[in-house]
């Protein structure tokens, strides 16, 4: 039974205690002092003991930027397993419904978090962003480049044997339908949408594997389908009877879109893409509806450093402009910016750029027709395999663009930062060492797939982006509190399957506000990678890695 020691204390960490009665340890860091309580030992099991701030550190620079190793308690960590305050999910995290929260990022994260905030009922909700999304709507060729960001993302629930993520998915996909029914019955409409538009796309995705041997990701795929009754929906494109159901559906077309005779291909036919851009225009409308305060764009937007007390706990946020965003809780959901934001994220999470390509359909009826959303499907090809493999692609968008990612590798670019610590930041068409280029490499893989499947587009020009998201080393999100500072949260970690739950995931994040347990919120707490485990992302490997762009062809 684990007692917590009766300190007036802050911060919870577990420790065993060998051979002593008693022990009081002190840890001095610069002006810190970092005081563990009595210890009592228990005939050696875990005990929970509490640390407080003795003394504030007064004086420094209180940036984002400025939270560094030694701020982050190292020292302990060598002699006691860190682990996250152990009443973080046991009470509520601000006082009243009329708390002010401050959220920083407008993309997913924060949307999603903003909006369901105010649906429970949350009327102090202020959301900032650098970013003019009001004016722009997300359009990356005005400007935008987070990952939201962009034209349009994969909605799918094939999660292989992760039931948990199938169960988010498949209960996001009934909320874009509703919001598809919000639009078109005119009981939602932002400026620039009409009645007739439409967010989520179901035109099916094809996933494509080499070799005839189904995948063992599609296996488990259509085993926890068929546990909640919808097998029906995931078809083997090797097997007659599968194909005739979808046919007979009205998804003949994806089923007819590859030549897949010689390799493994499933197709699931609830599934398709969302308009990502005006998806975020939705969102945000639908949060500002519901009374969220936008702070977007210039310096008034831009987040400078965090407010902090003599306590050692987050009161707000100062903007460049100079002015202070007081808060009882502060989130920071700044995707791919989030890790330099808040350098605690080392080793957890990581920035990581994809490689986008976007070929430019002719005024070619044929081409139009072929590659519309309701003549070819979103698809995969060789996931999960590596450096020739991580692709995925889309049908056409109305200006005639047709998207082709890849994910086979997923690049870094580390830079030196104000502590000394090496992490990577985004770079984009938009920040201030611009770039345009991606990696050779993936150029390749993508110009070698459209040779082999989609030779139409092999003539039509191509520009290319990259697309920066935050891994987390294990794949799954954070959401959380930062150990060591009250007050303040961080919501990220998208490693890339984020967007298809704009719609559901901020439910769960205000869940953890609250103090309230649910299915998903085990996977997503503070954590470290076990000594010796393997992760599922290779993250921090800084300069030196082959994954740097610093190491990387890029095209010209």
């Amino acid at each position: 039974m684990l007692n917590a020691v009766p300190l007036n204390l802050t911060y919870n960490f577990l420790a065993i205690i060998h051979r002593s009665t008693c022990t009081r340890l002190l840890k001095v860091y610069g002006k810190r002092i970092f005081r563990i309580g009595l210890l009592t030992h228990a005939m050696g099991v875990l005990l929970p003991v509490r640390i407080r701030v003795a003394e504030p550190l007064a004086g420094r620079p209180r940036s984002g930027c400025d939270m560094t190793r030694r701020q982050q308690g190292v020292g302990l960590a060598k002699s006691f397993k860190v682990l996250h305050p152990l009443d973080a999910n046991m009470s509520p995290q601000v006082e009243s419904k009329s708390s002010p929260i401050v959220i920083v990022g407008a993309g997913v994260f924060g949307l999603s978090t903003a909006l369901h905030l105010a649906k429970r009922g949350y009327t102090n909700i202020t959301v900032l962003d650098k970013q003019p999304y009001q004016d722009s709507h997300y359009a990356y060729e005005k400007g935008c480049d987070a990952a939201s960001a962009d034209i349009n993302k994969i909605i799918r629930a094939a999660y292989g044997p992760q039931f948990e993520y199938q169960t988010l998915a498949l209960d996001a996909i009934s909320r874009w339908k509703k919001w598809n029914e919000e639009l078109n019955s005119g009981k939602t409409v932002p400026p620039g949408f009409s009645t007739d538009d439409t967010l989520f796309i179901n035109n099916s995705t094809v996933t494509m594997t080499t070799g005839l041997e189904m995948d063992q990701f599609e296996k488990d795929t259509i085993r926890n389908m068929d546990r909640v009754g919808l097998r029906e929906t995931q078809v083997n494109l090797h097997d007659p009877q599968d194909v005739a159901r979808a046919r007979a559906k009205g998804f003949g077309f994806a089923v007819d879109a590859f030549n897949t005779n010689n390799i493994s291909s499933v197709l699931d036919t609830q599934s398709g893409f969302v308009y990502a851009d005006r998806a975020c225009h939705f969102a945000l409308h639908k949060a500002q509806k519901l009374g969220v305060k936008a702070i977007l764009g210039g310096s008034r937007g831009t987040f400078s450093h965090f407010l902090e007390n003599a306590d050692a706990k987050i009161t707000g946020v100062e903007t460049a402009d100079g002015v202070s965003h007081q808060a009882d809780l502060t989130i920071m959901a700044c995707g791919g910016w989030t890790p330099s934001l808040l350098t605690q994220l080392d080793n957890l999470c990581e920035t990581t750029a994809g490689s986008v390509t976007m070929f430019q359909l002719p005024q070619d009826k044929a081409l139009w027709d072929k590659f519309a959303p309701e003549n070819f499907p979103t698809w995969s090809y060789d996931m999960r395999r590596g450096e020739y493999g991580g692709l995925y692609g889309f049908a056409r968008d109305p200006n005639g663009v047709v998207k082709i990612g890849y994910r086979g590798t997923k690049f870094t670019n580390p830079q030196t930062q104000a502590d000394g610590a090496s992490r990577s930041v985004p770079a984009t068409r938009w920040t201030q060492e611009a770039i345009r280029q991606i990696p050779l490499v993936a150029s390749r893989v993508i110009k070698g797939f459209v040779r082999d499947y989609l030779p139409e587009l092999i003539d039509c020009k191509m520009t290319s982006r990259l697309c920066w998201y935050t891994d987390s080393y294990d794949n799954h999100f954070v959401i959380d509190f930062v150990p060591e500072y009250q007050g303040l949260m961080v919501a990220t970690g998208g490693s890339g399957h984020g967007f298809k739950f704009l719609p559901n995931l901020g439910e769960h994040v205000v869940d953890k506000i609250e103090g309230k347990k649910n299915d998903y919120l085990q996977y997503w707490n503070w954590r470290s990678l076990e000594k010796g485990a393997k992760p599922y992302n290779s993250i921090m490997e800084g300069a030196g890695s082959h994954r740097s762009l610093h190491h990387q062809a890029m095209t010209s």
